[in-house]
């Protein structure tokens, strides 16, 4: 493997987070020298980012750790005009008051991750809504769209994929590239960056900027992608049968975020140990070696380190421990995912399929009644295998909740809510 100058290339590279760089040599050199800034943009289409953009957050990380500074961008003023990579059709426009939400609910995952602060290297979060809504039109396109070549714009991914399968590909959309490519050029001038990082998927628009600043201002600039993260069964990263994997602890809650982890697939464990965690690649090579039920071990240590960085070391410690309660010693663990159901439906008795729907262990009642008939479903650890058994309050356990499970790994609480005339 080469041998890096700097600290910073030499991390991302070894741990795996390397797909494309405009000139990583250069890169090197110069992170190797001096300070350097960095960007990734962030569009804000909900209220909390997902596993999926992990890999960007972890390289930020590492960047700050290293000696650099990181610049987290809000994509407020992207976001109105939405990103086309890897779309097969547009995205809905969301309302300035969506946005604002959406920005609220991602700026609390960052402060996890990186520090910011006055310092050398302390993070800077800003907004590119604040020069974007700025921009006067006609000079925008005179000192900028014309370093763009429409037939060049033609050929990126984005748009040849909407246009071989002749989806519709509004000017808006067709403009996101070139405010991209503005957003390096700006930053690059009020905070000296001088790096933008991302998914594979932005690599077009990230060479745009880079072009942009040298040719505006003779500047040189860098771009780094990541490589499209896949599991080992070809699957998308950050999607599981029940939804995103959100980072945000009141849209998933810490156990479940855990057990994602745990869950990872055998061929996973070594690259997911490199990119979501920071034990010393020494360890990672011992614990992706090991064989049989003893790379459940490495899983666990995947998923407290994940979580750990994510959610903090405490909420951790209790996810493994519920988790340890409910498959090693068969308990009602009460750090489970719980919700309430009014005592009244219970009494009378509710459909085991239209509860496992209502929960979210199953996305429809046709699923939920094949996990029944394939024998999937339990109550409160036992096999409920006909189609149309009912939930009441019968099954209350003693700890006052009625557990439902999906499958062998996947739980949830019921508790009973009395009304107040009760």
């Amino acid at each position: 493997m080469t041998a890096f100058k700097s600290e910073f290339v030499a991390t991302l590279v070894e741990r795996g987070f390397m797909h494309q760089c405009t000139d990583l040599d250069a890169l090197d050199e110069l992170a190797a020298r001096q300070r350097i800034t960095a960007y990734i943009g962030y569009d804000c289409t909900a209220p909390s980012l997902h596993v999926g953009s992990l890999v960007q957050i972890m390289m930020q990380r590492h960047l700050q750790k290293t000696g650099h500074k990181p610049i987290v961008l809000m994509g407020g003023g992207t976001t109105k005009v939405g990103d086309p990579s890897g779309k097969d059709a547009s995205r809905k426009l969301l309302s300035d008051d969506d946005i604002d939400r959406n920005m609220a609910g991602i700026r609390e995952v960052f402060s996890r991750f990186v520090d910011f602060g006055d310092g050398d290297c302390g993070a800077i979060m800003t907004n590119n809504d604040d020069w974007l809504s700025e921009l006067a039109y006609v000079p925008f396109l005179r000192d900028v769209g014309r370093h763009f070549s429409i037939n060049r714009m033609l050929s990126f991914e984005s748009v040849k994929l909407r246009l071989e399968r002749e989806q519709p590909l509004s000017f808006l959309e067709f403009n996101y590239m070139i405010l991209q490519a503005y957003d390096f050029l700006e930053l690059s001038r009020r905070h000296d960056c001088v790096l933008q990082m991302g998914g594979s998927d932005q690599w077009g628009n990230i060479v745009n900027g880079v072009e942009l600043g040298r040719r505006v201002d003779g500047k040189a600039l860098f771009g780094f992608t990541t490589p499209l993260i896949t599991l080992a069964s070809g699957a998308k990263m950050g999607k599981t049968a029940d939804g995103a994997v959100w980072l945000n602890g009141d849209m998933l809650s810490p156990y479940n975020y855990w057990q994602f982890w745990r869950n990872t697939e055998d061929g996973d464990v070594g690259r997911f140990l490199r990119l979501f965690t920071e034990l010393p690649l020494d360890e990672i090579a011992r614990l992706e070696g090991l064989q049989d039920a003893e790379i459940n071990e490495a899983k666990k240590i995947l998923a407290d380190q994940a979580t750990t960085l994510c959610h903090g070391a405490d909420a951790a410690r209790a996810a493994a421990e519920t988790a340890r309660q409910t498959f090693e010693e068969g308990n009602v663990a009460a750090d489970l995912p719980t919700i309430e159901v009014a005592a009244a439906e219970l009494r009378d008795g509710i459909a085991l399929f239209d509860l496992l729907r209502r929960t979210g262990l199953c996305q429809s009642n046709g699923e939920a009644r094949r996990l029944i008939k394939g024998g999937g479903a339990r109550v409160n650890d036992k096999p409920v295998g006909e189609e149309m058994a009912r939930v009441s309050m019968d099954d209350v356990a003693a700890e006052g909740v009625i557990k439902l499970s999906a499958g062998k790994k996947r739980h949830i609480l019921i508790r009973p809510r009395q009304s107040i005339s009760e």
